[in-house]
């Protein structure tokens, strides 16, 4: 590797990047020959970050920078690489080697590179990066796929309006790295706060998608060999958790971003009143779509599972992750103020108990009866709250002067109304028969089902 390295600094920082990818290919492919899961040496790591993304190996160099042209010229190398790449494991394990993070200093570059690699790949349609992309979000930790998934947002959301259907286009070309995207676009929004609402036009994509097609939600669960246990800290199998997340808070998180907003005193006019309430109820209604193509995926699941021979073994909606919600639930309840908020608040609890109740009769949550228990004691305050929320006085005439209603104090000011006539007394009602007890006659009890 050593040689190599001389040659390439002899070179300019594209024709090099080029080399680098041209020598990775050889080393892999002869590589693969021997092992089905090759090692990445530390030669061919070392000759990536510092030809690929520009990490200099020196101690104290300074570091190297592209311009946005070489940045643009290499971006289109690397496309063009992994689109001519024939062979699809020599693409996985090239686009994993370049971009699976090392916990040093290149990461950085590393993930700001992919982000600019994948934002290219959705807007000129290659597929085989797309490919590569979904795979990697799938063995990444997900903190770095999180990242990802803000930069597509950011590129195709925010940066320049309208270019939301680019990214809409890429639903027949590759359903995996759309699938991907959703699970990581969920880790990132999760209606925490104002600020981590989905945007519109993202919320209206991914709910496009699923309702033309909801088993796209599942395609890396059917496609993928699965254990019982799953990894810890990288993303789900599924996106279903997130989206009964999105479902279940969006009523209570979209009436806390109301609340906060008229407290700031926006909107002001009416126009901007109307408009934000107008935009609000499209999300809602959103929402309600998600939610009962949520619903269809999880009655498809029970299938699935078994022919798996996975039922009962693996859920994919881990409780653990139910309790939080809940959790969340009550804390956005409290904070709203239940008695302000009880339509709200009914909404998410029977979406809540609707995803959980068909959960369970698929399979897809694994939870014992203590704890259903734990979640619905956890609810019952609040259930209780929403029961005797304010109560719609029946409309009467008009009271007369000096009259007020019993449950209120009357106000100074009005004189003291006469004493209503006291009431006739009942006649006595007859007597009824006393029943002779009878001490070997069993009562017939039955037990509720």
């Amino acid at each position: 590797m050593s040689d190599i390295r001389h040659s390439l600094l002899r070179r300019d920082a594209l024709s090099a990047a080029k080399e680098v990818l041209y020598h990775l290919d050889i080393y892999f492919s002869s590589q693969l020959q021997n092992a089905p899961l090759p090692l990445v040496d530390k030669g061919p790591a070392e000759l990536l970050e510092e030809f690929l993304f520009q990490v200099p190996k020196e101690r104290g160099a300074p570091p190297k920078r592209l311009n946005s042209l070489q940045e643009l010229q290499l971006l289109e190398i690397m496309c063009n690489y992994f689109q001519e790449q024939t062979k699809d494991s020599v693409r996985q394990i090239i686009f994993s080697s370049l971009f699976s993070p090392q916990g040093n200093k290149a990461d950085d570059n590393r993930m700001a590179l992919l982000g600019k690699l994948v934002s290219m790949a959705v807007a000129v349609c290659r597929v085989p990066v797309l490919e590569c992309a979904a795979f990697w979000l799938q063995r990444t930790p997900a903190v770095f796929c999180v990242r990802l998934a803000r930069a597509l947002v950011d590129d195709y959301c925010n940066l320049v309006p309208g270019s939301i259907q680019t990214l809409k286009q890429i639903f027949s070309a590759s359903p995996r790295f759309c699938c991907q995207f959703i699970t990581a676009v969920t880790a990132l929004y999760d209606l925490s706060s104002d600020d981590l609402i989905p945007p519109s036009d993202l919320l209206e994509l991914i709910v496009s998608w699923i309702f033309e097609d909801p088993r796209l939600i599942l395609i890396t669960f059917l496609n993928t060999p699965i254990a019982a246990n799953l990894p810890i800290g990288f993303l789900e199998l599924t996106p279903l958790t997130g989206l009964i997340r999105w479902c279940v808070k969006a009523p209570l998180a979209y009436k806390r971003k109301k609340k906060a907003s008229l407290a700031n005193g926006h909107p002001t006019s009416k126009i901007a009143k109307d408009s934000t309430e107008g935009d609000d109820g499209d999300c809602h209604q959103l929402y309600s779509k998600l939610h009962l193509s949520v619903l269809q995926v999880l009655m498809m699941l029970q299938g699935h599972l078994t022919e798996k021979n996975l039922y009962g073994r693996l859920g994919l909606i881990p409780f653990d992750h139910v309790v939080p919600l809940v959790e969340e639930i009550n804390r956005l309840s409290d904070e709203l103020n239940p008695l302000n908020a009880s339509k709200e608040i009914e909404l998410a609890l029977d979406r809540l108990a609707q995803a959980l109740q068909v959960a369970m009769a698929s399979g897809a949550l694994l939870c014992t009866r203590g704890n259903n228990t734990t979640v619905c004691s956890s609810l019952c305050s609040l259930l209780q709250l929403v029961i005797s929320g304010p109560v719609q006085q029946p409309a009467h005439n008009a009271l007369p002067p000096g009259f007020y209603p019993h449950i209120h104090t009357p106000p100074l000011g009005y004189p003291a109304h006469a004493a209503h006539p006291a009431l006739p007394a009942h006649p006595a009602l007859p007597a009824h028969p006393v029943q002779t007890f009878i001490p070997g006659m069993t009562f017939p009890y039955r037990p509720i089902r």
